[in-house]
């Protein structure tokens, strides 16, 4: 268990709270987190709960589903099913899963009202800012999905009492920035907070950070994040609740006053730490509403994006011109043949 008391050297949460990539880990008596790949998603409920006695946050990346109910199973029982799957929200990382999970287990989604539009088909998200600075997740970030997906009936909106279902004594908190839908999941009694992308305890941004884990606080991803302002908010109101322990969905949870100092000056210095210096959605925010998004500041030119595509379209041309080319073949009568149209001419 991560300690809440101390603080805690990134070394020592490593090896503690952070193991390889696919084995879960329980964080407190009933908060159990796994990594997939880049992200973290959570399980919530006691050893042993069983059927539809535990929930989960967030679904990881693509491909991750049989890992989770392995997961599931091991902590809960086997052939436990979730009450419900409880989105902080849709970005492709933290629903990768969902489809396979929702067949299979048969059960409900939350989300908040703001998100539904990418989770029911109705809109895709504002498209990714590779034009950030940062390093290389921010520069090929271009290619990251964002069409939304449709869970039909089985997407609903989170209480509007601000309860969580299934996770008695925790409330969701509206913090939009990062995507206007966005929510993170706090409980009063011990301070802890399951903040989603709200703020990060990695730079994601840079693969480096990524790959190492370095932790330290960070504002939400900024290539993936369209609204700077909205996203200050949620990280002063975040850290005005001094948390005890936060699970974030990039990095190393983090627990006490490293936390805390940590939270407090970033929303301190929000603008210097987290904002870029340049990008789409500096100056300008997207324009969302309850039916996706309304409008978009102008796509800033992306000179990775340009050299890749002007790349792959010369590579491409090279590989046309090459299977045009005429291709001499001679028979026993010297024939030449060209291959190339669609009934062979013999000179």
């Amino acid at each position: 268990m991560v300690g809440t008391t101390d603080r805690i050297s990134g070394r020592e949460l490593e090896r503690q709270a952070y193991p390889a990539a696919g084995a879960a880990r329980e964080l407190l008596p009933a908060l159990t987190y796994l990594r997939t790949a880049i992200v973290n998603l959570f399980l919530y409920g006691p050893r042993n709960a069983g059927d539809r006695n535990w929930v989960l946050v967030d679904t990881g990346m693509y491909g991750s589903a049989g890992r989770i109910v392995a997961a599931a199973e091991e902590r809960f029982g086997r052939g436990a099913r979730p009450r419900a799957i409880v989105l902080t929200h849709g970005h492709f990382d933290h629903r990768g899963s969902i489809h396979e999970l929702v067949e299979l287990w048969d059960c409900v989604v939350y989300a908040h009202p703001l998100e539904l539009p990418y989770l029911t088909g109705d809109s895709p998200y504002p498209p990714p800012d590779p034009t950030v600075p940062g390093g290389a997740m921010a520069r090929l970030s271009f290619m990251y999905p964002r069409k939304p997906i449709d869970l039909g009936g089985r997407v609903r909106p989170l209480p509007a009492d601000g309860s969580v279902p299934g996770m008695p004594g925790w409330r969701w908190i509206h913090t939009p920035g990062h995507t206007a839908g966005h929510v993170s999941l706090f409980r009063d009694d011990d301070r802890t907070l399951i903040a989603g992308d709200a703020f990060v305890t990695t730079r994601q941004e840079a693969l480096t950070y990524v790959l190492e884990q370095t932790p330290e606080v960070n504002g939400p991803p900024s290539y993936y994040t369209p609204d700077w302002k909205n996203a200050e908010r949620s990280v002063r109101l975040l850290a005005e609740l001094q948390p005890e322990l936060a699970a974030t969905g990039h990095g190393i949870p983090l627990g006490g006053p490293q936390l805390r100092d940590e939270l407090r000056e970033l929303a301190m210095n929000f603008r210097t730490r987290a904002v870029p210096s340049h990008g789409r959605y500096v100056d300008t925010p997207a324009v969302t509403d309850e039916r996706g998004v309304v409008s978009l500041p102008p796509a800033p030119v992306d000179l990775t994006k340009t050299l890749l595509v002007l790349g792959g379209a010369f590579v491409a041309g090279l590989v046309l011109a090459r299977t045009l080319r005429p291709r001499r073949r001679r028979g026993r009568e010297h024939h030449v043949v060209y291959e190339h149209y669609e009934e062979p001419v013999i000179l």
